[in-house]
């Protein structure tokens, strides 16, 4: 299956004026939800404005965040004062389910020059459009990720990630920075009701990830497992910090990457929650 309406998302479809009267309407969408219809408070916004606007040349950015409605983005970039207001290059692009984003063709065009990538909710780390989020990431793009993979609104522990954001770390060939987001008051119930609710967003410190030191413990961690034939491997072999991870390895070091970047957001969560 080939890429839906790539051609959408490119900067230079009709000269960029689809993409900006998107990102421009959505952005109002989002401050009016944000700020109108309810009041939300940002903490540490400044790290991430920093980083959006002035972060070393040709380094990505990851920010992940807890998903508790699909309101999420954009709401939740509504109460960034600026950030939503900046040159369409350099706003998100964000990982989108696509059996609620891409529907129709008039869905799929809008959410595509919206900056939307579609995702297939059980396809696999290795979907093409994953390689398209990739390619994004090489081009030194902000990309934003929800990854626990579905909404969850209770107020409980942060739940086991799924590989996907581990995955684009791990194959981006420059390492990318890695944000931390927690928001609370994010629910459908909420955000769009005529009572105005209190929302809070929460921004961390970047998770710092030491990718050749934990290839390497991946692959010793992995060398002792029966490990199938490239014929009856699922997952294709792939380069990391210099070296060659088969489907064990992979699943070592993505396990590793997700760990750290949970634990990191359920820290988080917990901050939010005495704010």
């Amino acid at each position: 299956m080939g890429r839906i309406m790539e051609w959408a998302a490119r900067s230079n479809h009709l000269g960029g004026v689809p993409r900006k009267a998107v990102i421009t309407a959505v952005g109002a969408f989002a401050r009016a939800v944000a700020n109108l219809c309810n009041k939300t408070t940002v903490h540490s916004a400044d790290t991430l404005m920093t980083l959006v606007r002035s972060r070393p040349p040709g380094v990505p950015l990851i920010t992940v965040s807890n998903h508790m409605s699909t309101l999420d983005d954009p709401v939740m970039w509504g109460g960034f004062k600026g950030l939503l207001s900046l040159d369409p290059e350099l706003a998100r692009w964000v990982l989108a389910a696509e059996d609620i984003c891409f529907k129709n063709p008039v869905f799929s065009y809008i959410f595509r020059t919206g900056k939307c990538i579609p995702i297939t909710r059980g396809g696999g780390i290795y979907q093409e459009h994953m390689s398209e989020a990739l390619e994004r990431l090489k081009d030194g793009s902000w990309l934003h990720t929800f990854p626990e993979g579905k909404v969850f609104q209770e107020d409980v522990p942060i739940r086991r990630l799924k590989w996907g954001t581990a995955s684009l770390i791990a194959r981006c060939p420059v390492t990318p920075i890695v944000l931390p987001i927690i928001h609370r008051g994010f629910d459908e119930k909420t955000t769009v009701t005529a009572v105005e609710q209190n929302l809070k967003v929460v921004v961390g410190e970047p998770i710092e990830f030491d990718v050749p030191m934990m290839v390497e413990t991946a692959v010793s961690a992995s060398s002792g497992h029966v490990t199938a034939s490239l014929q009856e491997a699922k997952w294709p072999v792939i380069s990391a910090a210099g070296k060659e991870l088969d489907e064990t390895a992979q699943r070592c070091l993505y396990t590793a990457l997700s760990e750290k970047m949970q634990n990191s957001l359920e820290t988080l969560r917990l901050l939010a929650k005495r704010l």
